[in-house]
């Protein structure tokens, strides 16, 4: 008998934490992409989270995101500066 009620509980636990993990997802949708891309008209790969923008989307296609991974460390760093001061 308490070998089924630790099983239970057990079991419930594990499920409210399933729950919980389901739930902090966010929509995988349109409005939710890191990058976006523009081949035509013109030629433009911006990173949504930072701003930066490369007019070279061959370049970033083809696996050279280093600008992208710099610009994003440098705004992790400099907000970890800035809130030190508040």
């Amino acid at each position: 008998m308490l070998k089924a009620r630790l099983y239970e509980h057990e079991s419930l636990k594990r499920e409210e934490e399933e729950n919980k993990k389901v739930t902090s997802k966010t929509d995988i949708g349109w409005g939710h992409q890191i990058r976006s891309y523009v081949l035509q008209p013109y030629r433009l790969v911006k990173d949504n989270r930072t701003n930066f923008e490369s007019t070279s989307p061959d370049k970033i296609l083809d696996g050279e995101i280093d600008n992208f991974l710099e610009e994003s460390l440098y705004q992790i760093k400099w907000k970890k500066k800035f809130l030190k001061f508040y």
